[in-house]
């Protein structure tokens, strides 16, 4: 039945979008209903059927690996500008590193003196945004890649906008019917990051000098993640446990997880759940560990609308954790700790 498949107790369920329609059926709120179950108990979930075309996931990746095969210094042609916040562009190996719910400039440095994040990326968000512009490598350099970044974009914001947010709305029992998320998601304050884990000897993971991506929660509303054959990404599960455990590659799938600002706008009804990426399992015969490619899509509210707690998720026995905030304030506070 859509939307009720699941994996083992303690792994990541599987959300069925097939039935979902234009989300005014019962199958429709049964679906939002699982999902928000997969919210709330294990902040990630694999989705199926969504509606991206596979062939759309593939070409992406192909541009990805032909972005990132290129000099460093063609790719600096396109760089990250200097303000953390301004996530567009180019980042190249050990620009950054994460830091979890830091912010003391102090603190912060002692992090970035650790191993930074063995990666590089780069980030695209909507054409016409007016308070950050994308910065894209010339056309003569990578011919057809801004034309087939900005229409993933496209494709990706399709699905938050006819599936997901109605599938949310719905699960959480919102006024409005799965309308109501939508009204604080009209500018597609988005962005599409392609990553690429380059290979390296499997010694300098054993010996600690370097790591892909550590124990991180994402920052924004929820993030859909398309990623390789590899492998590596990891979640904390059972929540708070300190247990990781494999979010191995399943074909014709996506996954998506919730970000701090909707746990924060829910109340903490709804977990965004500490994940990692770590080196694929190497039994000790393989000298290099493969490269890796990912590609998340962020999803961000509208920057300047004050958000409050979402309705249903307080009253007097549960009352407001957190004061109102706009999306636009939160996420560049964080952003400015990553660089």
């Amino acid at each position: 039945m859509p939307g009720t498949v699941s994996l083992q107790p303690t792994a990541i369920p599987i959300i069925d979008f097939a039935c979902f329609g234009d989300g005014t059926s019962p199958e429709a709120t049964e679906i939002g209903k699982q999902l928000v179950k997969a919210c709330r108990e294990v902040g990630f979930a694999y989705f199926c059927n969504t509606g991206i075309p596979q062939a759309e996931v593939d070409s992406m990746f192909e541009w990805s690996r032909r972005l990132f095969s290129l000099p460093i210094e063609t790719k600096l042609l396109a760089p990250h500008p200097k303000e953390g916040w301004k996530h567009r562009g180019y980042s190249g190996v050990g620009r950054e590193q994460i830091s979890q719910m830091v912010f003391d400039p102090t603190q912060l440095a002692e992090i970035r003196k650790q191993t930074p994040d063995h990666k590089e990326s780069f980030d695209i968000g909507r054409n016409d945004c007016s308070h950050m512009s994308n910065v894209w490598l010339p056309e003569e350099v990578l011919p057809g890649f801004k034309d087939a970044a900005s229409a993933f974009f496209d494709t990706c914001r399709r699905f938050e906008i006819e599936k997901l947010l109605p599938a949310l709305s719905l699960g959480l029992e919102l006024p409005g019917g799965g309308k109501f998320l939508e009204k604080y998601h009209q500018q597609g304050e988005n962005q599409l990051r392609l990553l690429h884990y380059p290979a390296v000897p499997a010694e300098v993971f054993v010996r600690g000098e370097k790591g892909r991506i550590g124990a991180h929660t994402d920052y924004a509303m929820g993030t859909i993640l398309f990623q390789d054959d590899v492998g590596g990404l990891e979640v904390e599960s059972p929540h708070g446990s300190g247990n990781f455990v494999a979010v191995s590659p399943i074909p014709g799938t996506v996954v998506f997880n919730i970000g701090d600002f909707l746990m924060r706008w829910s109340n903490d009804t709804l977990k965004s759940t500490l994940h990692r990426v770590r080196a694929p399992p190497n039994d000790g015969k393989l000298e290099m560990i493969k490269e890796r490619f990912s590609i998340p899509y962020f999803m961000s509210s509208d920057r300047d609308i004050l958000i409050d707690c979402l309705p249903g998720c307080w009253d007097e026995d549960r009352p407001k954790k957190y004061e109102p905030v706009t999306a636009g304030a939160y996420i560049d506070m964080r952003l400015d700790a990553t660089y």
